[in-house]
């Protein structure tokens, strides 16, 4: 009897120890490997929809060197809600000759809200702003997933120079999404991970 209530009582234990490790294991990966999103607003629509979840990869090859196209889960910079960029008076939320220009200095201080954009140029790039779409080095970048502009300050914008280490990031439904046009570049520091797939709702399962 003895016998059978050690075994008793050491199963439980070590179901115990399973489920806390398996629980562990389960919160490490998702604060330092693989995180789940949901999409909060209709600015990457088409792409992604309000209500999506995303899966963002934390510390593979893509957040260690994240290109142009990638879609990067992030801190914004302070103000990024109110539209304020750290050169007081450029980008289209002011009016003035400098209203002109996308942002090209944020704040200076990394908030603490989590957004989801597109990286549409890294450091060092010229970017201007056409019909919605971005001029990078000159270049027009179209493609199929993006929703052009249907008009306002934030569709036609000319070029500035994008700072070291810093990269800018645009909503693919450009004409509906509040991104460094209005608040300007985000440092590398402040990036959280690269989204790589979707896993709800089920019709829009896959890869990116």
């Amino acid at each position: 009897m003895s016998l059978k209530r050690d075994s008793t009582a050491g199963s439980v234990i070590e179901l115990v120890v399973v489920i806390a490790a398996a629980v562990g294991i389960a919160l490490l990966v998702q604060q330092f490997l693989v995180k789940p999103y949901r999409i909060p607003s209709g600015s990457m629509e088409p792409t992604l929809a309000i209500g999506q979840r995303v899966l963002v990869d934390r510390i593979g090859e893509r957040i260690s060197n994240p290109s142009v196209g990638d879609i990067i889960v992030f801190h914004p910079p302070t103000g990024a809600d109110t539209s304020e960029c750290g050169n007081l008076g450029q980008g289209p939320f002011y009016d003035g000759p400098r209203s002109q220009f996308p942002c090209a200095k944020n704040t200076g201080k990394e908030s603490t809200q989590t957004f989801i954009k597109r990286i549409v140029a890294g450091p060092g790039d010229t970017l201007a702003v056409h019909g919605g779409y971005a001029v990078v080095n000159g270049k027009l970048q179209t493609a199929p997933y993006i929703r052009a502009c249907g008009g306002g300050p934030e569709c036609e914008l000319k070029a500035i120079r994008i700072p070291a280490g810093s990269y800018f990031m645009m909503g693919d439904n450009r004409g509906q999404s509040d991104d460094s046009r209005f608040w300007g570049p985000v440092p590398r520091g402040w990036l959280i991970g690269t989204a790589f797939a979707t896993y709800w709702p089920p019709n829009r399962v896959g890869l990116f």
